[in-house]
């Protein structure tokens, strides 16, 4: 029975397979981003909160990134792994790498709690929360309670693509949904009815991800593919290894995003405070308010991106490990095409609806710097959206493919060597808009590196084909 879970990923058709998997895939991040998302949205909307919630939010997010950093590094390992071992029917590997998974998600969550706890300030601080007094107030409240919740989100996280890779596509987006549903329902209740702030936006984004780890637990208790035993916790240090390399591509995707909001938070704050208008202590908070929501905006489209790159890892893994590079090549062709239909979605958006999309994250109680400065921000920002779109797909397929190197220098020269050092130097010819170009530029640079792997890969996928079509030949003759 169990081998018939998963032989289907090696004859069902692409097209069917990618739905099936990437579909629950994306809607399990689109879910997941809203933990963060809804929160902007009923923080802004609330007058007594406003665009210096908004900003407080915005130097919160990356903090919450870094320990998805962590989780996916775990989680998305353990799926490309798990997918790999499968293929191979090595199935004593596969799970040991779950239960290698589950307490290092365990472990990790709790130390980044206790960091986080201890440098609270200075950790604010970096990431641009000092603009004002009371972005920096609202930023150490929302901090605070968000941080508590840091384990259950850390778990919740790393097990749903292991719940993936067992075979439940539906059964991980259904524990996102519920947590996010959770925090939709409670926000406007803490946040309008009980006026608890930033706090009642934290601990209801917390009661969600509480409810989310729980049902993972519960799936752990009744997996299919993969049967968990005691003695797939006993610490295996190969079988740790593996999983993180095949995992450090999405670790780095994520932390080295963060290296860039750090970057762009602060150079918002530096050259803010030189603009005539930003520069004034009332207005202070509006460039990095609005700069997060546009991320956010980003954040939905990219987890649609990544939804259906990651929703095809235990596809891609299955049929390279049994040896079927046709079908991984139709795959990889099939994504970039839907990837790029992305792209171009949501450029027509950004380009010509960027006052709608700004009006949701509360600007009906702002002024017009605020209204102004969104829609510049949407245009510039995000006018090469469609090569980010085709970049991130490109990263994570090879990552599935178990080129683990080739796809974390990917990441890291567009997130770090780009991200970072363009937010760092634009700037300082172009002053606050230098900030905004930093995102086109790097997507274009980075989208030239990324047409020359894809066509590498085609390459090498071809050849596989030639090689696996000759050798039953050779074994009839």
């Amino acid at each position: 029975m169990e081998q018939i879970n998963q032989s289907y990923l090696a004859e069902e058709k692409i097209g069917r397979l990618m739905r099936k998997y990437a579909l629950p895939c994306v809607i399990s991040l689109l879910v997941g981003a809203l933990y963060n998302i809804v929160d902007q949205i009923f923080i802004a909307n609330a007058d007594y909160l406003g665009s210096f919630g908004n900003a407080a939010n915005t130097v919160v997010f990356p903090l919450t990134v870094i320990a998805l950093a962590v989780a996916v590094m775990i989680g998305d390992g353990c799926c490309a792994f798990v997918s790999l071992c499968l293929g191979k029917g090595e199935r004593d590997s596969a799970g040991k790498s779950v239960g290698m998974s589950i307490l290092m998600s365990l472990a990790g969550g709790i130390a980044l709690c206790a960091v986080y706890l201890i440098l609270q300030e200075p950790i604010i601080a970096m990431f641009g929360g000092t603009v004002n007094s009371e972005t920096f107030a609202l930023s150490k409240e929302y901090f605070f309670y968000i941080t508590l919740g840091i384990p259950f989100y850390m778990f919740g996280q790393a097990m749903n693509p292991i719940i993936r890779a067992d075979g439940s596509p539906k059964f991980a987006m259904l524990s996102t949904l519920v947590g996010a549903g959770i925090n939709i329902v409670l926000d406007p209740v803490f946040i309008f009815c009980f006026k608890w702030g930033m706090t009642g936006a934290a601990v209801a984004t917390v009661i969600g991800q509480i409810a989310a780890a729980l049902l993972s637990v519960w799936y752990l208790l009744h997996t299919k593919s993969v049967r968990l035993s005691k003695r797939d916790f006993r610490v295996d240090i190969h079988i740790i290894g593996r999983t993180l390399s095949l995992g450090a591509c999405s670790f780095l995707s994520q932390i080295s995003l963060v290296a860039a909001m750090a970057a762009i938070n602060n150079m918002i704050r530096e050259y803010g405070a030189a603009d005539p208008i930003f520069g004034q202590e009332m207005y202070a908070q509006i460039p990095m308010a609005v700069v997060g929501i546009v991320m956010k905006f980003f954040q939905i489209v990219i987890s649609i991106v990544i939804g259906m790159a990651a929703g095809c890892i235990p596809i891609v893994g299955y049929n390279m490990g049994a040896g079927k590079p046709r079908r991984v090549k139709s795959l990889f062709t099939l994504l970039l095409l839907c990837e790029a239909a992305v792209g171009f979605i949501a450029l027509i958006i950004v380009e010509l609806m960027p006052g709608q999309l700004t009006a949701v994250f509360g600007a009906a109680n702002e002024s017009a710097y605020y209204a102004n400065f969104a829609v510049k921000a949407f245009r510039i920002y995000l006018c090469m959206i469609v090569f980010a779109c085709v970049n991130k797909a490109a990263f994570i397929f090879l990552q599935a493919m178990g080129k683990a190197a080739a796809s974390t220098a990917l990441s890291m020269i567009r997130e770090v060597v780009f991200g970072v050092g363009f937010a760092l130097l634009l700037p300082v010819f172009f002053g606050l808009d230098g900030v905004l170009y930093s995102m086109p530029v790097s997507d274009i640079l980075t989208f030239a590196i990324s047409l020359c792997v894809i066509l590498r890969t085609y390459g090498e996928l071809r050849e596989s084909e030639v090689k696996s079509e000759r050798i039953p030949c050779e074994r009839r003759a």
